[in-house]
């Protein structure tokens, strides 16, 4: 154990990170934000003119997550292996090809192929980005520079719907496509002139000497890494199950407009962001397990009182601040969740980063179908949802990923 801990302390040094760094990794983060989000406008033009149904057009979304999921989980003990920057670039390489591919599909079956290795290209720069962070800084460091680059991830959301709409509506959903090979060379650009390689020496022996089953197999043998993989699944799963029901509850049955539905999800979107910088603060003065161990309990005493407003039938405006708290948890919890399973094994940081986006994605899915699998007209569904998986995130953390 010596000679371990003395080689994951030469890893990362603590340090502030430069501002190019923070746009350079940032971008990195929101490569897949920006081609969903990008994207999303163009839906019905594509069915319009593929002549074909929301269902099948919707199929490039899904399709997307699933390549996002599996990719990550092979891209991650990749960059171990081969090094963070050529892993990148040959992310870039499938995403430039995958954009091609789009803008020139001549089907709906196609567009659909070409989004899932889209979706590949570009979460090989997203998983990479949490292991590079990882190599550069500590434990507390990374947790910090996680919730910096959540305000650089926040742009997409934001503002990339509405200069999707603008490229379609110039130019057509072809279009769209064509930035997206931009961007694509943009990232990989910048990765090949000023990203330095930050995989160690001993994470590439390492990963010389085991399969990628094999390493897999290592780490899900660490009990804290599982605790900090089901923390920060379950808690971004709430986010996945308010998505999934918050326009129809607050729309279809409550009886908002387009508009005050607009101003609720961006009050929650600020919420999630806000509470990510006070974790920034936070950790100057707190360890990032501390700060996960509180964040984890107040999450879930904020997910029982939504569920007794929920089935006491409350409205809106009693429910919002249980709503608001429960899932602006996640601007404290991730970041956390995510230094923490980095920190148990340092020396196979893709490898985690893979399993952190595989398992995600996966709870993200299974929550979304859940919520809408169990919609009864109510809010009582996703309030259920909400409570559990912030209970399950608060056992996970002080059941296996507490140090003992």
């Amino acid at each position: 154990m010596p000679a371990y801990t003395a080689i994951v302390s030469s890893i990362a040094a603590s340090r502030s990170p430069s501002l190019g760094e923070i746009l350079l990794l940032g971008s990195l983060t929101a490569f897949g934000a920006v081609t969903i989000d990008l994207y999303l406008p163009t839906l019905p033009a594509i069915a319009r003119d593929y002549g074909t149904s929301d269902a099948a057009v919707q199929l490039t979304l899904s399709t997307f997550f699933v390549g996002m999921a599996v990719g990550q989980l092979f891209f991650g003990p990749l960059s171990d292996r081969i090094g963070r920057r050529p892993t990148i670039l040959m992310g870039c390489g499938v995403y430039l090809l995958a954009s091609i591919i789009c803008a020139l599909a001549p089907s709906i079956e196609v567009l659909v192929a070409g989004r899932f290795f889209q979706a590949l290209g570009c979460c090989a720069a997203m998983v990479t980005c949490r292991a590079i962070v990882r190599d550069r800084y500590d434990h507390r460091d990374s947790a910090r520079i996680f919730s910096l680059l959540m305000l650089v991830l926040a742009i997409a959301p934001l503002l990339a719907p509405t200069i999707g709409g603008w490229i379609a509506m110039v130019a057509g959903w072809h279009a769209v496509f064509l930035v997206f090979v931009g961007i694509g060379v943009v990232v990989g650009l910048a990765v090949f002139w000023r990203l330095d390689e930050s995989r160690s020496a001993d994470t590439a022996a390492t990963a010389a000497t085991t399969s990628v089953l094999a390493g897999y197999a290592v780490l899900l043998r660490h009990r804290r890494l599982i605790g900090y993989l089901l923390v920060g699944a379950a808690n971004g799963a709430t986010l996945f199950s308010y998505i999934a029901g918050s326009a129809d509850l607050v729309i279809n049955i409550w009886g908002y407009s387009d508009q005050q539905f607009g101003l609720i999800f961006a009050i929650i979107a600020v919420g999630v962001i806000g509470a990510s910088q006070v974790n920034r603060l936070l950790l100057r003065r707190a360890t990032p397990d501390q700060v996960l161990g509180a964040a984890s309990l107040g999450a879930a005493v904020a997910g029982m009182v939504l569920l007794a407003c929920a089935l006491a039938n409350a409205p809106l405006f009693i429910m919002f601040p249980a709503l608001f708290l429960a899932l602006s948890s996640n601007g404290l919890i991730a970041a956390n969740a995510s230094a923490g399973a980095l920190n148990v094994d340092p020396l196979r940081a893709g490898a985690i980063s893979g399993l952190m986006g595989g398992v995600n994605f996966t709870v993200g899915a299974v929550a979304s179908a859940v919520a809408a699998a169990l919609h009864d007209g109510t809010a009582r569904p996703m309030a259920a949802n909400i409570c559990v998986a912030l209970l399950v995130a608060a056992a996970a953390y002080h059941g296996l990923a507490k140090a003992r």
